[in-house]
């Protein structure tokens, strides 16, 4: 006894461009919250030469060598859904310093045997990330319904 399933070819157009579609709102989501990340960090950071605040970004892929990063995607990576939000590089090396601060030590090199009393940290970079971590995930969330409702109504 053979049953066909009424609908079955159009349910079957509409899961296959459903990957497409939520991928493209996940991106526009993900852009808005990391361009959020980066307003509020650059707003916290300490300006003294504004290298450190230009340094602030995100970009698709990885960082910049020698910048900080926020937190890497693990598992399988799913297209371009990877963005980094960056502070630091060639310019601003020091981010790191400025975010943890730094330890008393004895110097070396030109200052040898001199006693450095290290830096208090001055956080700028994750607090800007706590501060939007649940506004992303949510954004993030909404768009994946938000695709699967316009999957369903074959816009």
């Amino acid at each position: 006894m053979a049953t066909k399933i009424l609908g079955l070819d159009r349910l079957k157009r509409k899961l296959k461009r459903f990957p497409q579609v939520v991928e493209a709102e996940i991106k526009a989501a993900m852009e808005t919250s990391a361009n959020e990340i980066v307003a509020l960090a650059k707003s916290l950071a300490p300006a003294d030469s504004g290298d450190l605040r230009n340094s602030i970004a995100w970009t698709y892929g990885d960082a910049p060598q020698g910048a900080i990063v926020l937190g890497k995607v693990k598992g399988r990576q799913s297209r371009n859904l990877k963005i980094t939000v960056y502070a630091g590089g060639p310019d601003a090396y020091y981010a790191r310093f400025i975010e943890f601060g730094t330890a008393p030590h004895v110097n070396g090199g030109r200052f040898a045997g001199s006693h450095n009393p290290g830096t208090a940290a001055q956080s700028f970079f994750y607090p800007a990330y706590r501060a939007n971590r649940k506004r992303a995930k949510g954004r993030v969330t909404r768009a994946v319904n938000k695709a699967a409702k316009k999957v369903a109504a074959g816009g």
